[in-house]
This record gives structure tokens, sequence and C-alpha cells, in this order.
């Protein structure tokens, strides 16, 4: 019990030093765990042999990662996914390992050991990659989406890598193993018996249970939650979300598929649930601490004895590593059309090898195909090439600032013009679409997404497919012309470029924009936007007009009071954004607190002056 405690004190106290220092240096929390686990084991040698089991049990933390993004992904949104998840994801895991695999036998690799490590080249950190484009915001670009199609065909593509493996050790009977032996130890029973099986039961008993773990979410999952939370303890809601994670984990691990794959297709399933949030609150808090584990995990597991007998061979093909899976990813991004910044989010975010890497080299090395060396020396390879993602994030940031890229391929030709200019053609930027064109209004709608102007040409509406950060773009779409332009784009740093370049250009026109935050507001009044809509800003005050009138206020007075704190809270939003300094924390800035300070002063005197003249109680009203 005491060496338990003495362990799990000095993870979590690296961890609380050293993280923090790496997110406040810009680096993420990613590297900052992998910092944490380097100066644990190699470095002051207080991670022992417990490694190994700690990264076994921490690379729960995947799974419960994939269920979290299953549960923001409805099943409609993977269907729209199926060209990046068959194409993309496809073509990068038959291009990287033929390419890997012909490059180990060039070098005089025998043909087995140059097949399996083809194989473990192709796939990419799931647990780094996601974690890294959650916290940047990252995973709802277009980069992100194909980031994420291309993880989630790899986790597939386990399944025939593992089936692989026995068949090219070429020994009789080999096939009996799985990706559980190589990680478990001796089989359970019921996975004995299903391995016993011929191919096609199996295969019948895999699409059974995927079958089990659809139909189930559709129909189960309602009556056990609400029995579950009638019992109105706090505590039965984490104990049911994990059920459900660790039970579709476990039924598509014993069948033979990836647990992550599992817990991914559960997530997806209830996704359209009404108990998805509170889901998500339950199991975020352990995803969060089993993936810092993993991370950690991973830097202590680090031969560095052996990193510094070979330094150059394993830096040589560690490089090596990313480079190939650089250029593969390069030429797939320019194929399938993704420009600026998605093309480096993709080219770069998965250049590095990955943890299911890990388990296809144990297995391998089981199978007598790797020996033990060449095993311990991948393992390395895999974890500096792990090492280096944030690395490769921040590259990505560096090459997107820089803004060099030549003008994209494949747009449109635009042959109208509008007086209207909408650039996205997103949620929000439809319903102004909308608004606009049944106002009588010709306009001219631009989106980087070509899935999204083919679809809403099929609605009748004219859109044309093209990036419009690009100037000449918007130049073609009448720029020169227009009265109002429109920045509806999602990704915040694109509006602030199209804002600004407009500007630039029109000081004239009229700039309507759509802005995440009161940050990203201050940021657009500075490039020159005439008038910000924040996202969630309008839906909230109506919010408060409803509380309002539930508390006693009659219609007409709630509606008055949501005037006058929408008319003054933007007007504050004006005077704000010429205080606001960029990279200065609001708090630290003694202008802005004065200036914020007097502003609630003021909005507090409108409302009371609104009191003054609508009585609060409704009876003195009469």
């Amino acid at each position: 019990m005491e060496s338990l405690l003495l362990q799990a004190s000095i993870y979590l106290g690296a961890a609380l030093l050293i993280v923090p220092l790496a997110v406040r240096a810009g680096l993420g929390s990613v590297l900052g765990y992998l910092a944490a686990g380097i100066v644990m084991g190699p470095v002051l040698g207080l991670a022992g042999a417990e490694t190994e089991d700690l990264r076994h049990y921490a690379e729960f933390g995947v799974v419960l990662m994939l269920f979290l993004v299953g549960l923001e992904l409805e099943p409609a949104a993977l269907w729209a996914m199926r060209r990046s998840l068959v194409g993309l994801g496809g073509l990068q895991i038959v291009l990287t390992s033929l390419a890997a695999a012909l490059g180990l036998f060039w070098l005089g690799f025998p043909w087995p050991e140059a097949a399996v490590l083809g194989m473990v080249a192709a796939l990419s950190s799931t647990a780094i990659v996601l974690q890294t484009m959650t916290e940047r915001r990252m995973l709802r670009t277009t980069g992100g989406r194909s980031a994420f199609a291309v993880l989630l065909a790899q986790d597939i593509a386990v399944v025939p890598m593992l089936a692989l493996v026995p068949l090219i050790a070429l020994r009789p009977g080999a096939g009996a193993h799985s990706a559980h032996d190589a990680t478990e130890g001796p089989a359970m029973p019921i996975i004995g018996l299903l391995q016993s099986l011929p191919g096609w039961a199996d295969t019948l008993v895999m699409l059974g249970v995927v079958g089990f773990i659809v139909l189930g979410g559709h129909f189960l999952t309602r009556p056990v939650f609400r029995y579950v939370h009638a019992s109105r303890l706090p505590e039965m809601g984490s104990f049911i979300a994990l059920f459900t994670v660790m039970g579709t984990a476990f039924l598509t691990m014993v069948v033979g598929l990836s647990p992550a794959l599992g817990a991914f297709l559960a997530g997806v399933v209830l996704a359209n649930s009404e108990f998805r949030h509170q889901l998500e609150a339950d199991i975020r808090p352990y995803k969060g601490i089993l993936l810092g584990l993993f991370f950690m995990a991973v830097g202590m597991g680090i031969d560095f004895r052996l990193l510094a007998a070979d330094p150059w061979t394993l830096a040589g093909f560690t490089l090596a590593l990313v480079g190939l899976k650089v250029l593969v990813l390069a030429a797939l991004a320019q194929t399938f059309g993704l420009t600026g910044r998605d093309r480096w989010l993709l080219t770069l975010g998965l250049a590095q090898a990955g943890e299911f890497g890990f388990v296809l080299v144990a297995f391998a090395a089981q199978e007598t195909i790797l020996p033990a060396l060449l095993a311990q020396k991948a393992l390395i390879v895999i974890s500096l090439s792990m090492l280096v993602t944030p690395v490769l994030f921040l590259v990505a940031s560096w090459l997107t600032r820089l803004g060099e890229e030549a003008p994209a391929l494949g747009a449109d030709a635009i042959d109208e013009k509008g007086r209207v200019i909408i650039a996205g053609i997103g949620r929000f930027g439809q319903v102004v679409n909308r608004l606009v064109r049944m106002s009588g209004i010709e306009t001219v709608v631009l989106d980087h997404d070509m899935a999204a102007v083919q679809i809403m040409r099929r609605f009748g509406v004219k859109g044309f497919f093209g990036d419009p950060t690009r100037p000449e773009l918007l130049q073609a779409a009448g720029l020169a012309e227009a009265t109002v332009l429109v920045v509806a784009v999602d990704d915040r740093e694109n509006a602030i470029k199209i804002v600004r370049y407009a500007r630039q250009v029109r000081p004239d026109l009229h700039i309507v924009s759509r802005a995440r935050d009161r940050v990203h507001v201050y940021e657009l009044y500075q490039a020159g936007a005439d008038d910000i809509v924040r996202e969630t800003f309008d839906s909230s005050i109506r919010a408060g007009r409803y509380v309002l009138e539930n508390m006693g206020f009659s219609e007409y007075e709630a509606a008055q009071r949501s005037r006058t704190y929408y008319r003054v809270d933007r007007a504050a939003m004006r005077d704000l954004a010429e205080l606001w300094v960029p990279g200065q924390p609001a708090h630290l800035n003694e202008a802005y607190v004065a200036r914020a300070r007097q502003l609630d002063d003021d909005l507090e005197t409108a409302m009371l002056e609104e009191a003054g003249q609508i009585p609060l109680d409704p009876e003195a009203a009469e």
C-alpha cells in the first residue's frame, strides 16, 4: 500500500509541476506529460518495471477518448465522412505501408520484418493528435475532420494488420493468436472459444456484436439509463457511463476488433441520446487522467541507454519515418483539395507513429518475426516520433501564419456578382443567406468545403467552391462592387484574415462578421469589421428574456429590458475593443479593467432607469 501511494504521489506531483509549465510556454499538455515521463524515468530513475503496466492500463484513456469523440459525431456526420474515411484514410495506410516496407527491404531488412514495420509506420497516434487538436480547437476544421477520418481508418485497419502478422510468420497454428494475446497474457475461455470458430462463423459473430451495439444503443440505453438515474445517486452516472464504455470495448475486443473502435461506435450510437451530455460530463475526468498517464508512460518507456548506444541510427530512422509520412500526406492533401492551414494540419499532424504500433511490434516479436533488439529499437523510434508531435503542430501553425502557399487549386470560376458576398455557408451562413435572398437581394456564396457547396446547389442555392481567404477569389466574387461582406467562416484566424484584407482594399465596405467570443470580437473590431455577431449572444439574451417572463415580468417588460441590455453591451464592446491589447490578459490591463467597471455601472444605471419607467411588481402596474 505504501509503495502504491508513493508511486501515485510521484506521478501526480510530476504532472502538477511540469504540465502547467509546458502549457504556459505554449507547448501544450501532451508535450508536458511526455516531458514529465522522461524526467521521472530516464532522467531521475523514479519509475521502474511498472512502466509497461502503467502504459497498458493507461491505454484505456484512448478508449474513453474515442467514446467522447463518437458522442460528438452523429451517424449522419459519420456517413458524410465516408469519402475521407475510405479514400483519404485508405490511401494513406496503403501508400505509407508499401513505401516504408520497400524502403526497409532495400536497406537489407528481411521481407517479413519490412512488412510488419511498414504497417507500424502507417499508424499515427490517435491519443496525441486528438488531444492536441481538441486543446487547440482544430477538430472542427476541414483539416481536423480529415485527420480524424484518417485516424479512424487506421483504428479499423489495426484488425486486419493483426490478422496478417501470423500469416507473415508462416507458422502452423499462428493464426490462433490475437492482439489480446500480445498484451493480456493467457486468454480468457470465451476468447479461446471464439478463436476456435471457423472464419465464416467468426465473421458472423463479429457482425452480430456490432449489430448488438447499434440496436442496444437505440433500444436498451434509454430504459436502463432512466432506471439508473431514478435512484438520484450522482455516482451512479459515473457507473453507467464507465459500464457502457467498458462493456462495448470488451465485446469488440473478444471478437478481434479494436476496443477503441467499439467505444467509438457506442459513442456514435448515443450521439442523439438525451443522455449524451451527462455521459460526456461523467467520462471526461477519467479520460483526462488516463491519457495523461499514457503520455507519461511513453516518456518513461524511452530506453536512453539503447538510444545512447546507437543515437544516429535511431534518430535517422525517426526522421525518415516522419519525412516519409509527410511526403505521403502532403500528396494526399493536394489530391483531396486541402489548402493552407488544413493541408499543414493533416500533413504534419499525422506524421508520427502511434500507440497501436506498440501492440503491433509486441505481437510481431511474440511471433518471432522481429528479433528482441529490433523490437526494442522500433519502440524507441515510435516513442521519439510521438515525442516530436507537439513540435510538428507548432511548425504547422508557423507555416500557416507565413501565408505563402500557392493559390488554392480547383476553385470555381465565379461568373456572378452580388451586392452581398457571404464567406462561409455553415449553419451560421445558411441562415443569413436564406434571409437575404428571400428579401430579393442577390448573394454570392463562397465556401472551401466542396460537399457543403454541392449540398447547397441541390437545394437550388448558387454557391462557389474556393477558399474565401484568398484575395483573388474575393475579387472574382465582386469585392470591388459589393455593398456588404458577411464573414461567416467558423475559423477565427481565417475570419480575421478576411476582414483585414477586405477593409484594406475597400474602406467603404460594410463588413458583418461572426465571432466566437469577446476576445474574437475585439480582434475583429481592430481588423475593421462594422457589425459583429457573437455566436451565442442573441440566443442567450432571448433565454434571459424567457427567464424574466417566468419571474413575473410581462412580455413587453422583458423585451424592453433585453433591448436595453443588448444596446448597452453592444456599445461597451466597441469601447473595450479600443483598450484591448493583443497578447495581454484583460485583468492585467488597468485601463481595460477601469473601463469595464464603468460600463458595468452604466448598464446597471440603464436597467434602473428602465425599472423606473416600468414597475417591477406586476400588481403595481395595474
